[in-house]
């Protein structure tokens, strides 16, 4: 007997998962895709309005999964600060989600497919995605990663989903972030990235800030999301240090930089 299948695509909010949604929807149909989304409560209310914008041209429905929490909640039930080596907000709130529905799937009698929106500069995520989900689901997940795999042109999806489909691109590809989970307050943000923020939106990395800050005193401990010579380095020092130092013409060029280690997550805005 031929198994059913379902075909999942992980939706982060980017042009390149949106354009995957339309390939998959394109190739197996309605009835048989699924556009799943875990929101973590902090995203850009511009991203949710992308997505929803693409979902209608595309005509399905997303389907959203909502842990309850924020990525602070986390951090402060667990005692953990999530940073670039360990986002704990990830594992919570997006990856065990994920691994929940691909079970409910199962009980429902369909065997899923996952399918995200990763290109071929981006191969090393690939591997890990492919890796995690052999490993960490009761029984192992297929990856399907269309971009290398399947499609053989250089696709330019934010230039066909503007142009073609006539819906404007989230605004933190405009103001420059180079990944834009949870509205830029992404615990995997590096120097540069938290710059840009400072730079665009001020009162998000004051909250963000403070968030850190009120951690640290709350649990007594010298911990930050970021590190700088093998130490804590907050975002507090990094506003005080360098970032208020700094001329608007020097923000900006030092702000647009792109951060060394690039974004291992989960959640990764594509």
């Amino acid at each position: 007997m031929e198994q059913k299948i379902k075909h999942v695509v992980l939706y982060s909010g980017g042009a390149s998962s949106a354009y995957i949604a339309k390939w998959v929807v394109d190739k197996y149909g309605l009835e048989n895709s699924i556009l799943f989304f875990t929101d973590t409560l902090w995203e850009d209310e511009d991203n949710l309005r992308f997505m929803e914008e693409c979902a209608s041209y595309i005509g399905i429905e997303i389907t959203k999964v909502v842990d309850g929490r924020t990525p602070e909640d986390v951090f402060f039930e667990d005692k953990y600060l999530g940073n670039a080596r360990f986002a704990r907000c990830s594992e919570e709130l997006k990856v065990r989600q994920t691994l929940i529905f691909i079970e409910e799937v199962r009980m429902s009698g369909f065997e899923p497919i996952l399918y995200f929106g990763i290109g071929p500069h981006e191969k090393h995520r690939a591997e890990s995605l492919t890796k995690h989900y052999e490993h960490f689901p009761i029984e192992p997940v297929k990856c399907e990663f269309p971009m290398i795999d399947s499609i053989s042109e250089d696709i330019k999806a934010k230039i066909i989903i503007e142009n073609e489909w006539g819906i404007k691109l989230p605004r933190m590809y405009e103001l420059g972030f180079h990944h834009a989970n949870c509205k830029g307050r992404c615990v995997r943000g590096g120097f540069h990235h938290y710059a840009n923020l400072y730079l665009e939106w001020p009162e998000v990395y004051e909250e963000q800030e403070t968030m850190e800050e009120k951690f640290r005193v709350q649990f007594k401990m010298d911990v930050s999301m970021m590190k700088k010579n093998g130490k804590p380095y907050t975002l507090k020092t990094h506003r005080e240090t360098l970032l208020e130092k700094m001329t608007k013409e020097e923000l900006i060029k030092y702000a647009k930089q792109k951060d060394d280690e690039g974004i291992p997550c989960f959640c990764s805005f594509s």
